[in-house]
């Protein structure tokens, strides 16, 4: 009798255990294949996927801008086409310069071969296997074609007669007048121009007041880009393009030809060609 009372006891004590324990309830972290973060704090750590499937971070990004945004300048104000446009492109079709096509044949805006190219080609699987796409010396170079490209052909021509500076309209343009197959390719434009304030340029361009992204005006050592190339030279403090061209051995003349560049107009941190 002693003992089943014993027992007794010893079982109400641990039933009175068990449920004084708390609940501890877990759950499966969300599929979302990559995290954003919102803040500008954390701005950097956003990740973004790119027409060529490839990631990218917004440091990355930021990098790419600060490389080629005077070259996209320079073509707004000879070409008409918003550079913010032309930025937001080369992000989305280079996965900011990290792509296969971008850094194997400095095509950065996936323009395929077409009947009237006579340069140098190369084969990359898009919408369909193993494809031809345009070969460039220098990422200048593709950048020049694709102005030449948008500004040359009839199927752009209605995009010249919109507000300067339109980027929206421009994104829709693009996609209405056959430039990608993707359904949501202005869409992609337009958030990678708000994201990253692309606009700024435009309106640098067209003299209208703008807030500057501090973000892409100093390139750090954490922010790897397209692979530089031993004939390029980066614009320091102090520098003309007169002083550039008596460093080289270069006549002006070809310098402008060579970049791109119709004035005497250069910046710091800007990428020079030198051949």
């Amino acid at each position: 009798m002693y003992k089943k009372i014993l027992l007794l006891i010893v079982i109400l004590t641990l039933i009175g255990c068990n449920t004084s324990k708390s609940v501890i309830v877990t759950t499966k972290a969300g599929n979302s294949k990559y995290k954003k973060t919102t803040s500008a704090a954390n701005k950097k750590n956003e990740t973004t996927q790119s027409a060529s499937k490839t990631v990218v971070t917004s440091d990355l990004i930021n990098g790419y801008v600060f490389h080629y945004k005077d070259i996209a300048m320079s073509n707004m104000r000879n070409y008409g086409i918003p550079a913010s446009i032309i930025l937001a492109q080369g992000i989305l079709e280079s996965a900011a310069g990290q792509s296969k096509l971008a850094s194997t044949a400095n095509n950065h805006f996936g323009i395929k071969c077409y009947k009237d190219w006579k340069g140098e080609t190369t084969n990359h699987d898009d919408d369909a296997i193993q494809e031809c796409f345009r070969k460039y010396k220098t990422p200048q170079e593709s950048y020049q074609d694709h102005a030449d490209i948008l500004s040359k052909r009839t199927r752009y021509a209605t995009l010249f007669s919109l507000k300067k500076g339109d980027y929206k309209a421009w994104a829709k343009g693009l996609k209405a007048a056959g430039y990608a197959t993707d359904p949501n390719y202005p869409e992609k434009l337009i958030n990678y121009i708000e994201r990253y304030h692309l606009d700024q340029y435009d309106n640098l361009v067209l003299g209208k007041d703008y807030v500057l992204d501090k973000s892409q005006n100093a390139p750090t050592s954490t922010r790897p880009v397209a692979s530089r190339q031993a004939n390029q030279y980066e614009v320091q403090k102090g520098d003309t393009l007169y002083s550039i061209s008596k460093k080289f051995n270069i006549s002006i003349e070809e310098l402008k030809r060579q970049n791109n560049i119709f004035d005497n107009a250069i910046s710091i941190g800007q990428t020079i060609l030198i051949k």
